[in-house]
């Protein structure tokens, strides 16, 4: 459970509002506002769902970024299931009504962005636990 991609997350989050909640894929579930906020300056902000759900994704990569650096067994199979993750983003980019949304695209380029940057971190560690003795 614990290579599992915490961008799983969102992923879920923005299927279970789009299939199961607004079961009408043509109603806009991302722009219902969550909450809001008067401030000071006397606008109200508010806080929509698809915002949520990025702000989300954006806190949770930091998170995979820091899990990168991690070596051992266990990485290689975050690394495999976070290409299964892109993976599942890209097909239901292509395929599903539903995803195929701005907010969607984010998410995509996030779990890109986690897949690219996990990789990286992951060989920068690897190579300085390479010693050569001549």
């Amino acid at each position: 459970m614990r290579y599992v991609p915490l961008l799983l997350i969102p992923f879920l989050l923005y299927n279970a509002f789009a299939f199961l909640i607004f079961e009408d894929y043509q109603t806009d579930f991302r722009e219902a506002v969550m909450f809001h906020v008067p401030l000071v300056s006397g606008v109200t902000f508010a806080l929509t769902v698809g915002a949520t759900i990025i702000l989300m994704a954006v806190l949770l990569v930091g998170v995979e970024i820091v899990k990168a650096t991690r070596i051992g067994r266990g990485s290689i199979a975050d690394h495999v299931l976070a290409v299964v993750l892109f993976v599942a983003f890209l097909v239901e980019f292509l395929l599903i009504p539903q995803a195929a949304t701005s907010t969607f695209v984010v998410l995509m380029a996030i779990a890109l962005l986690d897949l690219v940057c996990g990789f990286a971190v992951s060989l920068k560690s690897a190579s300085r636990d390479v010693n050569f003795d001549a």
